[in-house]
């Protein structure tokens, strides 16, 4: 059952201006009919994508990303529909109380596992049991108000007290699943004992992994961390994400950190817009999320070399989405944790105001190691500084870069601009790739967009047409088909949220949309596609029969089938 009614639905996605709504998160510049702006969901370094006010659609030309306003806070936002749908309602002052529509999730019983360990080591550290261990974290500066936002608990000195509570409510196949407890020819046993606990979280803000810190004994590992689970994957996730992502927004800005610590000490002196990479390399997903939360990106990881290095890597990862980040480089080796805890807030603030460009620092960071007085070394940098350059789609920084190379190093600027027009030919050379459709795929597909635009070419679809060749034009056709059957209309911006965003349909229907036909069409013109399509179907029965008629002992079957072959043929040649 629907949450709310389609008409409900619509009469919100009507009353909030989709233009207006996406401006509040993408500037919109606009050009004839429609507006544009730069795409958030792909590597967009020109507006590339499109809204439409009368169509109530967006429309990315580079990505395909496309769909309503509850499709484009969807992805933005990392919501589900019925979230999308009660925050729309509330932008346009619709009342509504939306009970929100069960998740399908696969590992829900993890999540339960999840939710009671947490609550018991919260109750650790609450107790006479958990003294010393608040006193280890009040003497590092984490107060009572940071413990409770950020839901540190403690494991106990028992290596098999959290087995045990888990046993009584869960078998052993999810507790194991878990990641949580151990099993050896003695029993169970808990992964985390005699540590404070420091819960990891997905993007919803549901604890799916610990972090737990030694505090009163002696341990090879400081910190010892969940291994990677069913609902925990470091490279999808980013450490105090539903926490950061408000304060983000609204100043347009993130920080991204390395540890979690470093980010709990920045959130406990006021500065809330940080995340961090939970001290992996930095993946496309991580990149993604972080160009969702704001326009400047920051990086401030750990001051020594392996932290210069983390910063080279996240940087190459978020330049390959089409984002300039800044960077924030500490001080004796030392990281944000230590760094504010040693200068205070407002020499770290000082940090965050005066960050440095990415080629300056990556102008630093290619000298470590080097020995500029040496040629070959020189050459070395010189070419390694100009495939750096080659990366950046900021003009103005590319520009700047050109002059202090060729100032630095004493070189003309025409022999690095030279050396740039080679690589970016180079990499226009690899990008491309010659596609080609067959004539079955374009029909199906124009039949399709002409579909959503006319009841009469429905009509004609269904009445006409058995089978779409392509499953997932098959299938897309079959809904339009069933939306008109129950709707007696067709229209698709209700089209699309009647499928509730699906993500797989949405990448047909862009794939329907990237067609670019005038909505006018000739009868003739359906009937063509139509003839395309049968041409198709009567192919393939004709192939199958053939296969058929060779395995075929039978003499009066074989002439059965060859008769069927020779009907087809004829039907064939009328198509």
């Amino acid at each position: 059952m629907r949450f709310l009614s389609q008409e409900k639905i619509n009469e919100i996605r009507d009353s909030a201006d989709i233009v207006n709504v996406i401006a509040n998160y993408v500037p919109l510049t606009p050009k004839g009919k429609n507006f544009f702006g730069v795409c958030p969901f792909h590597d967009d370094n020109n507006p590339s994508m499109s809204v439409n006010r009368d169509k109530k659609i967006y429309k990315c030309f580079s990505c395909g990303a496309t769909g309503t306003v509850f499709k484009f806070i969807m992805d933005y936002e990392n919501v589900s529909f019925s979230e999308a749908v009660q925050k729309v309602a509330d932008i346009a002052g619709i009342t509504v109380n939306i009970k929100q529509k069960p998740k399908v999730q696969n590992h829900t019983v993890l999540h339960d596992i999840y939710d009671l360990s947490l609550k018991f080591y919260i109750n650790n550290i609450n107790t006479a049991t958990g003294k010393a261990a608040k006193e280890y974290l009040y003497n590092r500066g984490i107060t009572e108000e940071i413990i409770k936002e950020f839901q540190i608990g403690l494991a106990l000195k028992g290596k098999d007290t959290l087995s045990k509570i888990l046993l009584k409510k869960f078998n052993e196949k999810d507790i194991m699943k878990s990641g949580l407890v151990n099993k050896n020819e003695y029993g169970y046993l808990d992964l985390f004992y005699e540590r404070i606990m420091f819960p990891l979280y997905n993007l919803n803000g549901q604890a799916v992994a610990y972090s737990g810190r030694i505090y009163n004994r002696e341990d090879n590992s400081k910190y010892f961390n969940t291994r990677e689970t069913e609902i925990f994957k470091k490279g999808e996730l980013l450490y105090n994400y539903h926490r950061a992502k408000e304060s983000a927004r609204q100043k347009n800005q993130i920080i991204v950190m390395e540890g979690f610590m470093d980010v709990i000490r920045a959130y406990s002196v006021g500065i809330k817009n940080v995340v961090a990479t939970m001290g992996t390399a930095v993946t496309k997903n991580q990149a993604l999320l972080i160009k969702k939360l704001g326009k400047e990106v920051i990086l401030c990881f750990d001051g020594d070399e392996a932290g210069a290095k983390a910063t080279m890597a996240c940087a190459d990862e978020l330049i390959a989405i089409g984002v300039t980040p800044k960077v924030i480089r500490l001080e004796n080796d030392m990281d944000p944790d230590e760094f504010i805890r040693q200068n205070g807030v407002k020499n770290f603030e000082l940090k965050i105001n005066m960050p440095i460009s990415i080629m300056d620092f990556k102008l630093s960071y290619l000298k470590m190691n080097k020995n500029l007085s040496n040629s070959v070394d020189e050459a070395k940098y010189i070419n390694e500084v100009i495939k750096e350059i080659s990366k950046i789609n900021d003009d103005i920084l590319k520009e700047i870069t050109i002059k202090k190379l060729s100032e630095e190093m004493s070189i003309d600027e025409s022999l690095i601009r030279n050396k740039l027009e080679v690589k970016k030919v180079e990499k226009v050379s690899a990008s491309v790739q010659k596609v080609k459709t067959s004539k079955y795929e374009i029909a199906e597909r124009n039949l399709l967009f002409h579909m959503f635009h006319s009841i009469e070419v429905i009509k004609m679809y269904n009445n006409k047409v058995t089978y779409m060749p392509t499953q997932e034009y098959r299938l897309l056709a079959r809904e339009i088909s069933l939306f008109y059957k129950e709707n007696g209309f067709i229209n698709q911006a209700d089209f699309i949220d009647y499928i509730e965003c699906d993500p797989d349909m949405l990448k047909t229907i862009s794939k329907v949309q990237n067609a670019e036909l005038d909505e006018k069409y000739s009868l003739k013109e359906i009937e063509d596609y139509i003839n395309v399509i049968r041409d198709y179907n009567i192919k393939a029965e004709t192939n199958r029969l053939k296969n058929q008629i060779k395995n075929e002992l039978d003499p009066l079957k074989k002439a059965e089938i060859a008769q069927k072959i020779i009907d087809l043929k004829k039907e064939c040649s009328n198509v």
